[in-house]
């Protein structure tokens, strides 16, 4: 039996046992999931507003010396750190030591012929167009400076004009950290501590460090042909950088959520712009804010992120209509901790069920196509009719890429049919959205969903794609 179709087989028994209590069919799905993905230790907190349901860990934090996975463990952020570096960003503004729409030039000069044209808003929200630093040329292992690291993004011609498009860039959020080490004075990290960790009490948070003794610390793991190793070893400039360098643990992240439920860090003003979808030069909108990716989950708004660092998998995702917070921290760099947390939801709401966890496909509504022949004509190049104009101008040639790479042979796909969100006011890249279809396909030992937002008149408006 592959490992996505034992979870298919697991959800309906978890779901049937929910009248007696939820979470004990919670703990027995987390509990599978680790068996199924391998992961050494996870730890999981759920919220429903201020109440914490569940916070505990799963398995191993270390597996050498066997200590159990707890609520204290402290896992390494990855990009889950970005919305820290954005509040804090945020926070400056509201003080008047920055503008969102300053240009970065102001204080990166070492950018003054390439970045003219970007403001810090562009950092926030990925529509900078700044190459990735985290390429084929970058030395992991080389002791950077922050002035080196400024330089080397600088180096690199921009992959588009600010504000055209949407591409996720760890440069970005590296310059945000320089950013506010030249407002400040300080050190980002510093200035993280005293705006934001300590006055919501998220004691253990703090920047990593491989020489300090850390209590709790978990060990980070990757799979190699199938067996588990330690972590491969960066050098210690790179785990201080703001793109997502930061130790916690779900207890801290409970308190983050508790303070971001009464909008108190940052302020309510600037909790709205961080969960606004950023809008492009071309008025359409992309699902990502500041440090946030503003999306759906079978129809319903979920505010969330995932990170992944050397050896870590995170996640963490909020559900406003249903008041619920879930957290998910795993030591495993090939676990899938969204799917996770995004299959708990599923759980203690039915409505939120993920495709990848439904026993069946929907009766009635179909996609207009089939999803696989959908992604073999984008990744082609024969779509002209079938996307909006807004997805026609931002599909680029990596993105046709991706779409036929989803395409393995090895993936068995199968249609899990549509939801109709037409009243729910969902946009992608300036059209509505009427219809989410869904696909999953299947492999030993993986599986993928993709979903297509339809819109009105039967166009593909965007697509998404997550592992499970």
């Amino acid at each position: 039996m592959t490992r996505a179709a034992f979870v298919l087989l697991l959800l309906p028994g978890a779901l049937a046992a929910q009248g007696r209590d939820p979470l004990d069919s919670v703990n027995r799905f987390v509990e599978h999931e680790i068996q199924r993905q391998r992961i050494p230790g996870l730890s999981v907190a759920i919220l429903r507003g201020d109440r914490v349901l569940l916070a505990r860990g799963y398995g191993f934090a270390n597996l050498e010396l066997r200590v159990p996975a707890s609520d204290s463990t402290v896992y390494q952020s990855g990009s889950v750190g970005k919305q820290f570096t954005a509040a804090a960003i945020v926070m400056l503004a509201e003080q008047g030591r920055l503008r969102l729409d300053d240009s970065i030039t102001k204080w990166l000069p070492e950018g003054k012929r390439v970045w003219d044209g970007i403001t810090v808003r562009h950092l926030l929200t990925h529509t900078s167009g700044i190459a990735e630093y985290t390429d084929s040329t970058f030395d992991y292992r080389r002791d950077y400076t922050e002035d080196d690291l400024v330089r080397f993004a600088a180096s690199r011609p921009l992959d588009f004009r600010p504000g055209d498009r949407w591409s996720y860039s760890n440069t970005g959020y590296l310059l945000l950290g320089v950013v506010i080490h030249k407002v400040t004075e300080r050190f980002y990290g510093d200035v993280l501590h005293d705006l934001i960790f300590t006055p919501v009490g998220m004691r253990r948070t703090r920047i990593i460090s491989e020489a300090d003794l850390v209590p709790d610390r978990a060990a980070g793991y990757h799979l190699v042909h199938g067996e588990v190793k330690n972590q491969e070893w960066v050098s210690p400039s790179l785990n201080t950088t703001a793109d997502g360098a930061l130790y916690f643990t779900v207890d801290d992240l409970a308190n983050w959520a508790v303070a971001l439920n009464h909008q108190r860090i940052p302020s309510p003003a600037g909790l709205a712009a961080a969960w606004t979808p950023v809008r492009l030069n071309d008025g359409g909108t992309y699902p990502y804010g500041f440090g946030w990716r503003i999306t759906e989950q079978r129809g319903h708004r979920r505010i969330g992120h995932g990170g992944a660092w050397q050896g870590f998998r995170t996640a963490i995702f909020r559900y406003p209509e249903f008041d619920l917070t879930v957290i998910a921290l795993a030591n495993l760099a090939e676990a899938e901790p969204e799917a996770i947390a995004s299959g708990i939801a599923g759980i203690l709401e039915p409505a939120l069920v993920p495709p990848h966890l439904l026993a069946a496909p929907f009766s009635g509504m179909s996609p207009p196509q089939p999803i696989p022949e959908l992604l073999r004509n984008l990744a082609a190049g024969r779509d002209s009719a079938v996307m909006t104009v807004g997805l026609a101008r931002f599909v680029s040639p990596e993105l046709r890429k991706s779409y036929g790479e989803l395409l393995s042979p090895a993936r068995s796909w199968q249609s899990l049919g549509c939801d109709r969100v037409a009243d729910r006011g969902i946009a992608r890249l300036g059209s509505s959205v009427d219809r989410i279809c869904y696909a999953r396909g299947l492999a030993a030992g993986s599986g993928t969903v993709v979903s297509v937002f339809y819109a009105p008149d039967g166009r593909v408006a965007a697509l998404e794609d997550y592992e499970f």
